[in-house]
């Protein structure tokens, strides 16, 4: 039923696109941009009411903050498409446990934070203003939320960063977006005027974003875990990601999906930043 529906929609974006292919991509691209999950449950809530929360901001648009305290040093945690800061639940009790200081963010669109709309680069301008507030030296992020942190890094060159770990992270901008355009069947027309307004927005194309480009000159340490059967991301960008970011160790796993939230994961993670 939800592959009917999606093939729906995009012939009628398609059909909207005879009469006017920059309107129908224009319908097509706000859909790809508005999350329909990532708000906070009761459960969730529950846990995120234990952090100090503070809201910060950018072009008017909060960025709700989480913040529980410790020694050690401070840990970044940007989550991924259609989740929130408490996907992280499990992880945080153990860098508690270790003392770490830590931080997490809701994206765009998701969770407490604000904007009517998502997109990594205005994610990553989010997480830049929680850099400059809380200078962590560890970054942590999960699928677009690890090119959101590489795309920030790149453009705004942290310098406190030593140590980022990347999971089920895609590579190229361009082809997240060629996977929706082929999921949703939009036609050659729709496509290229994606692209096209993706341009006029940002004044870059798709293709100019790169995950393992942006890292090819990165002085830290790197950690990138992906699984082998992951069906949002494909394998294959984390192997780009990894033959561009020279200090960084590829950990495939198998059978855990995109997710890659479980204790097998964790350990990996909490043995990279304790290294």
């Amino acid at each position: 039923m939800k592959r009917f529906i999606v093939k729906l929609i995009g012939f009628y974006f398609n059909l909207l696109s005879v009469f006017s292919s920059k309107y129908a991509a224009k319908k097509a691209l706000n859909l790809f941009s508005t999350p329909r999950k990532g708000k906070i449950s009761e459960v969730q809530s529950n846990f995120l009411d234990t952090a100090f929360k503070e809201e910060l901001s950018h072009n008017q648009n909060t960025i709700m903050t989480y913040r529980w305290s410790g020694e050690k040093q401070t840990i970044l945690l940007a989550h991924g498409w259609e989740s929130n800061s408490a996907r992280w639940k499990n992880i945080i009790k153990t860098f508690q446990q270790l003392n770490f200081n830590i931080i997490a963010l809701d994206a765009p669109a998701h969770g407490n934070s604000g904007s009517k709309s998502f997109n990594a680069l205005l994610y990553a301008e989010f997480i830049n203003v929680v850099v400059k507030k809380f200078n962590p030296s560890i970054f942590i992020g999960h699928s677009v939320g690890g090119m959101a942190t590489v795309f920030s890094y790149h453009k705004y060159k942290f310098a406190t960063i030593k140590k980022m770990v990347l999971l089920g992270t895609p590579s190229e901008l361009t082809d997240v977006f060629k996977r929706y355009v082929d999921m949703m069947s939009y036609n050659k027309s729709i496509e290229r005027q994606i692209n096209n307004l993706a341009f006029e927005r940002f004044g870059k194309y798709p293709k100019d974003y790169s995950t393992a480009k942006f890292l090819e000159e990165a002085p830290f340490e790197g950690l990138i875990v992906h699984d082998k059967k992951d069906s949002i991301i494909p394998y294959s960008d984390s192997t780009l990601i990894k033959n561009s970011f020279e200090k960084s160790k590829l950990i495939t796993t198998q059978n855990l999906g995109h997710s890659l939230n479980n204790n097998e994961v964790e350990s990996h993670i909490t043995d990279f930043i304790k290294s």
